[in-house]
């Protein structure tokens, strides 16, 4: 038949207004749409259904769905800044001056050089990527990978910045409805009668969901819905707004377009909701199935409810001659809409032998042919659709007769939106009579009370006909994977099942063949379901197709993996305000300020910024570091130490928790006393250490590194809510509360005495690891009796907000002390000079704290600890393992940080065999030459023995295995 393009119709769409135009452009073209409309629609409505092509075979593509199921019509959107690949045009709704642009085509969408690996199809059938490109070997770095890279991925990434601004916000309510539907407002307004708080959520600008547009009186139904919602002060309506994924405990994530596309409307273009619900229902529908017949993919061929929606929502007729085909009833909706806009409907093909309820009744009625036990054999047309060539769905594809048309809208039945249901948990069960996986009532997603936590009503849960006295009598749908039923290879070749990844019936059949059994393995064969839609359109039919392969029913094949979000979200939206400055913010301490003013030079330890050293006039990092520690040796030094982790742990069950996170006792260290202790991860190795100090019979303050404070805060939240779920113990991570400044040096006491204070820091008072509580100089202080330099040592913390007045009276009244600021570098030194271990550089994840003769540290007398049983395992206590030592450089040169020892010989990669490295090396200003620390194979039993290191340039430097402790090991500086 003569070709005719979509168009508007004179009357009709109930969601457009014909009063207000909307100019827009598309590949270079000024057209125009109107208020309401879709992209798909305003195109449509243009005359123009092709709108996109393949991924693979750069097959040509119109709209196949009419929301966010639609893998076919995706574009560009917008310019600079604001471009966006892969929009639907089915859920994007046309803004006034949009820009559009094809995609995955070149040089355009009409005359696509790509369209070339469709007549090279039968050398691409699925999998032919894990097949090819092996030999010749030289030709995968240079010529393959480049080729695959350049053609991979439907659309182009932005480069430019996004100048939008987007916002994250926090919801609770103790009842969230997810679907504006029929279904959705029902239970809302039934939720809301017992008085909690309800939330609803609806994805589209429109209330109501299919119920206006299929049943008569239905938006009158919506609407008396809605006005007894809004009168209750229980009650939030949210439209525009996606729920994306469901996860435990009632935590939902959902996306609210608050400008999409509307650059000058001054607020937030998007929102990201994080809620918490006491209870979720979800109402989210169902989704047409599409059916599989032979060339089911021309531009023309759509969804039946696709085709009513433009024709009722938006005045569109998608064609002139649309012919139906179908498995059910709902379909013959779709026939009377277009009828009823005077378009002309030559045949409804239904695969059913019997077509006898309400709809086939009254489409008889309307003068409308039906050919029951009929299937389409193929759609004739390449760029559009030309006419279908009808068979017996029974037979083998054989032509019964042909029909001239320009759309076929087609039904393969209904397939419940069982998403957030699965997100959490929530299983799915296979339901014969209606041809579709529904979520299974006796196995739903578990709140923390062990009991289910999401409710499914409507149509999502199965219930077809949930419309009420909106609806009619429908007959069975009659299941049909295949149209027709014994359809020969040659047809079955050209049954797309996945419209846009371009996945046929017979790669779907060659998976099976090839021993792809599982579900999730067929998946990614043959990359079914793995577009942009995620298989909403297309999983269900390749099961079954799977399973007819496999010759075992659908539900033992069963589903691939649910996983948020539902639709796809931007990166803006999930990052909001966290970009550029505040993407990863800049952690600093009250002092930060006070060492820009004095020449600092910085490192960064996490998102912390650590002072390095203080560079004096034109000393260099090495020299500024030699002299600060000096300074520390022989008279007083400050360390800004604020960045150390600081976490409480409290409660009844507290040192229970204690003994249990660390290798050594905490429960009976006494208040005002400290310990040092060590954490390790449950595989045994060593993760963490610092200082411990009990405040009082239930509360502990536990220290860890400055990286590792959020991580073992982490790390014991993991293990109480987890595991422990029961124990009464309540953690806080207090780490930014606090200033902590290090005073170190033979006169640090002296020092401290000049400020006035309530706290006696005599060594009989305050012995070494121990704390006390009071005030110096007026402010509120814990001083703990600690060191890491070997030194007199106090680290006294105080609230934030004091920290820098007190770092500025301690400098005030030291001048004559010779106090000096001290950065990280020094504390290093001084620490590797007294042997004490790094994380992070004497570990490195497979480090136990025996390897580190830190034996002591280990209680014998506990029954457990996090770790403990692995280290008993055999390769733990291998006598083999390497052993912290001592390293003394014999030509007097610094060792380099991670150099191996080699050992004679070599292993069976020839490489040669190595028995240590260097964890950690510098020259010691206080012994005036170089020490490292390292681990070495049966180290502490090799003293004296010498170690060859060979370096990259050839040379090889030499190193003599002694004692790790280099200076005064009997601890006599720790008092002063």
């Amino acid at each position: 038949m003569t070709h005719v393009p979509p168009f508007r119709l004179p009357s009709g769409g109930r969601l457009i207004d014909r009063a207000f135009q909307v100019p827009f452009r598309f590949d270079g073209r000024h057209l125009r749409g109107l208020t309401g409309d879709t992209l798909a629609s305003a195109l449509l409505a243009n005359g123009q259904m092709l709108m996109g092509r393949s991924f693979k075979y750069h097959r040509p593509r119109g709209p196949l769905a009419s929301g966010a199921e639609e893998p076919n019509a995706l574009f560009g959107l917008g310019q600079g800044g604001r471009f966006e690949p892969n929009q639907r045009a089915t859920t994007t709704a046309l803004a006034n001056g949009m820009v559009m642009r094809s995609q995955n085509c070149w040089p355009s969408l009409d005359a696509d050089i790509g369209a070339v690996n469709n007549w090279l199809a039968p050398f691409l059938p699925a999998g032919f990527y894990y097949k090819t490109f092996i030999h010749p070997r030289p030709f995968w770095k240079h010529v393959f990978e480049p080729i695959i890279r350049k053609s991979a991925g439907l659309g182009r990434a932005p480069t430019d910045p996004d100048p939008d601004r987007y916002e994250q916000a926090y919801g609770f309510a103790d009842t969230v409805v997810v679907g504006g539907g029929i279904a959705g407002l029902t239970a809302a307004r039934d939720a809301a009668d017992e008085g909690g708080t309800v939330l609803v959520l609806e994805q589209t600008a429109i209330w109501g969901g299919r119920t206006p547009t299929d049943h008569d009186g239905g938006s009158a139904a919506i609407d008396a819905l809605l006005a007894d919602l809004r009168g209750r002060d229980n009650v939030i309506l949210r439209r525009n707004t996606m729920a994306t994924g469901l996860y435990d405990h009632g935590y939902l994530i959902a996306r609210e377009a608050l400008a999409d596309h509307d650059p000058n409307a001054g607020i937030p273009r998007q929102r990201l909701w994080r809620i918490r619900a006491g209870h979720v229902i979800t109402a989210t529908g169902a989704l047409e199935r599409p059916l599989a017949f032979a060339c089911n993919d021309v531009p023309g061929v759509m969804l039946a409810s696709a085709a009513r929606d433009f024709i009722a929502d938006f005045g569109v007729a998608p064609g002139q001659r649309i012919v139906v085909v179908t498995n059910n009833d709902d379909a013959y909706r779709t026939a009377l809409t277009a009828v009823a806009a005077g378009l002309d409907v030559p045949a409804i093909i239904d695969a059913r032998p019997q077509a006898t309820g309400d709809l086939p009744q009254a489409a008889r009625q309307a003068g409308i042919t039906v050919l029951t036990g009929s299937a389409i054999a193929k759609v004739k047309g390449s760029r559009h659709v030309e006419g279908v060539v009808i068979c017996e769905q029974a037979g083998d594809g054989k032509p019964t007769q042909a029909i001239d048309c320009d759309v076929v809208a087609m039904s393969g039945g209904w397939s419940p939106v069982v998403h957030l249901w699965s997100h959490c948990g929530g299983k799915l069960t296979w339901d014969d009579a209606q041809a579709m996986f529904r979520p299974d009532a006796d196995r739903p997603p578990l709140g923390a009370d062990g009991t289910g936590n999401v409710t499914v009503v409507g149509s999502a849960n199965g219930d077809l006909r949930c419309a009420g006295d909106l609806e009619r009598a429908e007959g069975a749908t009659q299941p049909v994977w295949v149209m027709p039923a014994k359809a020969p290879y040659k047809l079955r070749a050209k049954m797309w099942l996945d419209f846009q990844n371009d996945v046929k019936v017979t790669d779907v059949e060659l998976a099976a063949r090839e021993g792809y059994a599982s579900v999730e393995h067929t998946k990614r064969y043959t990359t079914l379901g793995m577009a942009t839609d995620q298989g909403k359109l297309s999983n269900i039919n390749g099961l079954a197709v799977l399973s007819n392969a496999l010759n075992q029913p659908i539900q033992a094949t069963g589903t691939t993996t649910f996983r948020p979000p539902y639709t796809p979200l931007t990166l803006a939206t999930i990052a909001a305000e966290a970009k550029g400055d505040a993407f990863q913010p800049l952690r600093k301490t009250p002092m930060h300020d006070w060492h820009e003013r004095h020449g600092v030079s910085w490192e960064p330890v996490g998102h912390w910024r650590r002072a390095y050293c203080y560079p004096r006039g034109a000393e260099d990092r090495h020299a500024a570091v030699n002299r600060e520690i000096m300074a520390v040796r022989n008279a007083v030094g400050t360390l800004d130490a604020s960045t150390l982790g600081k976490i409480i742990v409290k409660g009844p069950d507290a040192g229970r928790f204690m003994d249990m996170l660390y290798t050594n006792m905490m429960s009976t260290l006494p208040v005002g006393k400290c310990r040092y202790g060590l954490m390790c991860s449950e595989n045994g190795f060593l993760m963490d250490d610092g200082v411990v100090a009990r405040l009082s019979e239930d509360t502990w303050l536990c220290h860890t590194t400055t990286g590792g404070a959020d991580r073992i805060h982490g790390h014991m939240e993991d293990w109480l809510q987890c595991e422990w779920w029961d124990w009464k113990v309540y953690t806080a991570n207090v780490t930014e509360e606090y200033a902590q400044i290090a005073v170190a040096g033979p006169k640090a006491r002296e020092l401290l005495d000049r400020l006035p204070g309530s706290i006696d820091l005599s060594q009989d008072a305050l012995p070494f690891m121990t704390w006390a509580e009071g005030d110096i100089a007026g402010i509120p202080a814990r001083v703990f009796r600690i060191s890491f330099s070997g030194e007199l040592s106090y680290e006294i913390a105080v609230p934030a907000n004091r920290g820098l007045e007190l770092w500025e009276q301690l400098h005030n009244s030291g001048h004559d002390l010779g106090i000096t600021p001290y950065g990280t570098e020094a504390m290093h030194i001084m620490r590797a000079e007294k042997g004490f271990i790094m994380i992070g550089d004497e570990t490195d994840g497979t480090i136990i704290p025996q390897d580190l003769g830190l034996d002591w540290a280990i209680s014998k007398k506990k029954a457990d600890y996090i770790g403990k049983r692995a280290q008993r395992r055999s390769h733990m206590t291998d006598g083999n393992r390497w052993k912290l030592v001592g390293l003394e450089s014999v030509e007097g040169h610094v060792l380099p940080d991670g150099a191996y020892a080699v050992d004679q010989g070599f292993n069976p990669n020839g490489q040669r065999r190595v028995q240590g490295r260097v964890t950690s090396s510098y020259h010691s200003p206080t012994l005036g030459k170089p020490i490292a620390m390292g681990l070495v194979k049966h180290g502490p039993a090799r003293m004296g023995q010498v170690l060859d290191f060979p370096m990259p340039s050839g040379e090889v430097m030499q190193a003599r295995i002694v004692d790790p402790v280099f200076f005064d090991k009997e601890g006599g500086r720790l008092n002063g």
